[in-house]
């Protein structure tokens, strides 16, 4: 399992987080602010094993266009569970 740092970053107004699955899995990936607030899920189903994208385009998950600050993506994989750094600029 390996996730992989979002490109760009720091980025406005969206980027796309890579991740890499040696075996099919349930996939979580979800964003959450530097106070470790939810934002929004990216991805939440099962995954064959391989590389796999998502892209974020800095929305919240009520539409709303979140602030300028950082964030973490967050990917669970069965046992597997990473975070990422991401900033986002105005």
């Amino acid at each position: 399992f390996q996730l992989i740092s979002n490109y760009p970053n720091p980025f406005n107004p969206s980027t796309t987080i890579t991740y890499e699955l040696p075996e099919a899995s349930e996939v979580s990936l979800k964003v959450y602010d530097i106070n470790g607030r939810f934002v929004t899920t990216l991805h939440e189903t099962g995954q064959q094993a391989g590389y796999h994208s998502s892209f974020w385009n800095g929305l919240d998950d009520s539409g709303n266009q979140v602030s300028t600050g950082v964030y973490f993506a967050r990917l669970q994989a069965g046992e597997f569970s990473k975070a990422i750094k991401m900033a986002y600029v105005k």
